[in-house]
């Protein structure tokens, strides 16, 4: 008997089979690169680390052993993720940091001095920032170098780095990124909220 390719029938099991059978393929193909992407992954959160400790313009193979080389440690405590870092000799700590931009979540790697209180350097990331505005967090090395040397701290303790139109307090602040204000506005949070509990955590 002559299949009858025209039953709605048959195209609804032809249909389902085609289905099972790319849903198949994909979960192999997906599980088969897994390893792959889970190392991309972890070289590229590596990559800025080294970014925040104002190590830039690596290969895969000179990031892995650049790393190696400086990261001493990855700590926790408290459910808070550090990383214990050696710079020429001098011990630095690198904080990672998540919050919210515009259209988006925002992250960052800050390294700051052993005196728990100078940034050293750091380096932002975005989910989905506007191209040639938001987007700068990422994209602007010369934006990123200006915390060099900020104080998070004030004098009476209380987290005094931010970033706003315009600069007064040049020891604390940095100014925004042009025409990105809210972006610029939820690093300001970022980093108030986020490297808070992590000077707490190293000072106790």
């Amino acid at each position: 008997m002559k299949l009858n390719t025209n039953n709605n029938a048959y195209i609804i099991i032809y249909s389902a089979v085609l289905v099972v059978i790319v849903a198949f393929l994909l979960a192999f193909v997906f599980q088969a690169l897994k390893p792959m992407q889970d190392a991309n992954v972890a070289l590229d959160v590596k990559k800025q680390i080294l970014y925040s400790l104002n190590i830039r313009g690596l290969d895969g193979a000179e990031a892995e052993a650049k790393y190696k080389e400086v990261v001493l440690s990855e700590d926790e405590k408290d459910g808070l993720k550090y990383y214990g870092c050696k710079i020429d000799g001098q011990t630095k700590y690198v904080f990672p940091l998540k919050g919210m931009g515009l259209w988006g979540g925002i992250s960052a790697f800050v390294a700051v001095n052993d005196d728990l209180n100078t940034i050293y350097g750091a380096y932002f990331n975005h989910e989905s920032e506007t191209a040639g505005l938001g987007a700068e967090i990422k994209d602007s090395q010369a934006w990123q170098e200006k915390f060099q040397g900020k104080k998070i701290l004030a004098d009476n303790g209380e987290i005094a780095i931010n970033i706003v139109k315009k600069v007064e307090k040049p020891e604390h602040e940095v100014d925004v990124v042009t025409g990105a204000t809210l972006t610029s506005n939820g690093v300001a949070d970022m980093l108030r909220e986020g490297l808070k509990p992590y000077i707490e955590l190293l000072k106790k």
